[in-house]
């Protein structure tokens, strides 16, 4: 990896609208579908499924901080899901949805931190923040055919009612910020 860039590793819901929508952003070299968590070696979508091996579905995002800060990133995650739901997001349940922060040192878990804390002061998620922040163990890549799911897939009825719809609203927001790659 280029010296000049940073990963972060989080989960906030499905990986498949997470993942698609911070490879829009400027400064993202590549986010990555994955798992990470859990105590199983090389896990399997079904195994994670089930909820028995203990992975989130995550995203692995490689960045170029002189372009994309840690803070603009958390911005983006704390935006897609909703960090006030435990094990779940939406009609997704189960604890491989749960929202997480994996940190890698203690600068960055301070850094997690503060931005949890900043976000759930914001009031723009009602409730209290059941987002983990933990230690970064191994990141697990997700099978081949995950990776941009979505830019494959978008008339599968989840990705078209579920996916779609929060794309949109990413794009419009963080689009007017200037903060998306030119299509």
């Amino acid at each position: 990896m280029d010296n000049n860039l940073e990963q972060i590793t989080f989960g906030g819901g499905c990986f498949w609208c997470v993942e698609s929508c911070f490879n829009m952003l400027k400064g993202v070299q590549s986010a990555v579908s994955g798992y990470s968590g859990g105590h199983k070696d090389n896990p399997t979508y079904e195994e994670v499924c089930t909820g028995e091996t203990g992975h989130a579905e995550v995203v692995q995002i490689t960045f170029d901080p002189k372009i994309i800060s840690y803070a603009q990133l958390m911005d983006v995650f704390f935006f897609l899901h909703d960090p006030t739901q435990l094990n779940r997001q939406g009609n997704d349940i189960g604890t491989q949805y749960r929202s997480v922060i994996y940190y890698k040192d203690e600068a960055e878990k301070a850094k997690a931190e503060e931005a949890l804390k900043k976000s759930e002061e914001s009031g723009k998620w009602p409730g209290k923040y059941v987002t983990e922040v933990t230690q970064f163990e191994k990141f697990w890549p997700a099978e081949q055919y995950h990776q941009g799911y979505y830019n494959e897939n978008p008339t599968q009825p989840y990705c078209s009612t579920v996916v779609g719809p929060k794309i949109q609203k990413f794009k419009k927001h963080f689009g007017e910020l200037g903060m998306l790659n030119e299509a």
